[in-house]
């Protein structure tokens, strides 16, 4: 794969310069030892993303995802060099352009082809893994039900050593480990057992100590409500962190890299169209022009969220939901919610940090002492900062929540984007908003 994507680079980027043959005083040796340069930089970057760790059974988008993030790195670590030896006037900035934007594409629709033409493969039969499962019969058939749910992912069940009631069940795992050292039907070993059952992990995996393949403990959590999980050490000890988001670490700069140059793009995409919504507020409506309300973010902190105004000026108790035919909402205002144009003052918010381009979206802060008290798990959601956008609305969970049971599937919702996330996932999201998230039947 490495090959693959450096190929790619470097074909494509000849061949935009091929047609770009006609360029003033381009000189042939500085474009090619630059294409070299670049091709080979791809998948210097892509391993230190992970782009070419195993992505059997894991997201597809999120692998688009870390190949995009890795180019991206190549033409900045490339643009800084170019900077640096002063070097920009040499080449032309069309062809750049071009081949920057040829590369990214031909590498994702490749990418997609290949690895679409391994799942095909793999739901045929070819290119498995072949797992033996170890544990007690009910978690066995869990793992196997999962399994023949996902034939794309390559991994066939070849044998099972099933934990019962009669028969010394540690000796018969002694005998498979002896029989399995050197010459063995299966290529992976997959333990699956409550946690409270760790001395028997601990005795499977030393008997397979001398058996070259991987063995994966896939514990049984159905006791434990987790927001997401993790191992971890923490002062020389390990931990299962029981609440853990993946947004953490390099993750957390990732998507606020992602919220800082998209939203600055959007920012500046949508300046004109802000402009003309917040005169024709300020001519309809008058003054103020914008909705400003505090709101819980990261961790249950305040901030202040802004929207364009579209209700006529009063004075609530509390935050009551808007209604259909609600009397407050004006004609224009009713416009601004139903094109969901209103929201795009929190370009701004995102520009400050205070909220991201995708992530859950924010609610009142009387709503959410309300539901807090009624939905398990409710503030989860502010384990990362709040969404534009978001993984519930794009699944049409928006609007008016009239219900417990309304709220509580949104809830359920954010928190798969919390327990899932992944930059593949905020693309798939973008692209989903664009298609079905602007226009909003909701009051």
């Amino acid at each position: 794969m490495r090959c693959f994507d450096a190929g790619i680079a470097l074909l494509i980027a000849w061949l935009v310069l091929a047609w770009f043959q006609g360029i003033d005083n381009a000189d042939s040796i500085d474009y090619l030892l630059l294409i070299l340069a670049g091709s080979m930089m791809l998948p210097a970057c892509g391993e230190l993303l992970g782009l070419y760790q195993p992505w059997r059974g894991r997201s597809f988008f999120s692998m688009l995802g870390v190949y995009a993030l890795a180019w991206m790195l190549t033409l900045s670590i490339l643009s800084l060099l170019l900077v640096a030896t002063k070097s920009t006037q040499v080449f032309s900035r069309l062809w750049m352009g071009t081949s920057a934007l040829t590369i990214l594409a031909a590498g994702c629709v490749l990418r997609a082809l290949l690895y679409g033409l391994l799942r095909y493969l793999r739901s045929k039969g070819h290119n498995l893994k072949r797992v033996l499962l170890l544990g007690p019969a009910d978690n066995l058939d869990r793992v196997e039900r999962h399994l023949a749910s996902m034939p794309s992912v390559g991994y066939v069940v070849v044998g099972r050593l099933e934990e019962r009631a009669e028969g010394d069940f540690t000796q018969a795992v002694t005998e498979m480990a002896e029989r399995s050292v050197f010459q063995r039907d299966f290529d992976e070993i997959w333990v699956s057992y409550p946690l409270v059952e760790g001395a028997k992990v601990q005795c499977i995996a030393g008997a397979f100590v001398s058996v070259p393949v991987s063995v994966r403990y896939f514990p049984d959590l159905s006791d434990v409500r987790l927001l997401n999980h993790r191992t971890a050490q923490v002062a020389g000890l390990y931990s299962l962190d029981l609440n853990y988001s993946p947004l953490n670490g390099p993750r957390r700069l990732l998507k606020a890299l992602e919220d800082r140059a998209l939203g600055l793009l959007l920012f500046l995409l949508f300046l004109p169209i802000m402009l003309v919504v917040g005169l024709l507020v300020r001519w309809k409506m008058g003054g103020p022009v914008l909705f400003k309300q505090e709101r819980h973010g990261l961790d249950g902190k305040r901030f202040r969220i802004y929207k364009f105004r579209t209700m006529a000026n009063h004075s609530p108790s509390g935050t009551p939901q808007a209604q259909h035919g609600d009397p407050r909402i004006t004609p224009l205002g009713a416009f601004l919610r139903r094109t969901s144009l209103d929201e795009l003052p929190q370009l701004f918010n995102v520009l400050q940090g205070r909220m991201s381009l995708v992530g859950p979206r924010p609610h009142a802060m009387d709503h959410n002492a309300y539901y807090n008290g009624l939905i398990e798990r409710y503030m989860q959601r502010h384990r990362v900062k709040p969404g534009m956008t978001g993984w519930a609305q794009v699944n049409g969970l928006r609007g008016i929540t009239d219900s417990v049971d309304v709220m509580r599937k949104r809830v359920e919702f954010d928190l798969y984007y919390i327990d899932n996330w992944s930059l593949g996932l905020d693309i798939k999201i973008l692209a989903m908003t664009l298609t079905r998230g602007f226009i909003n039947r909701q009051p």
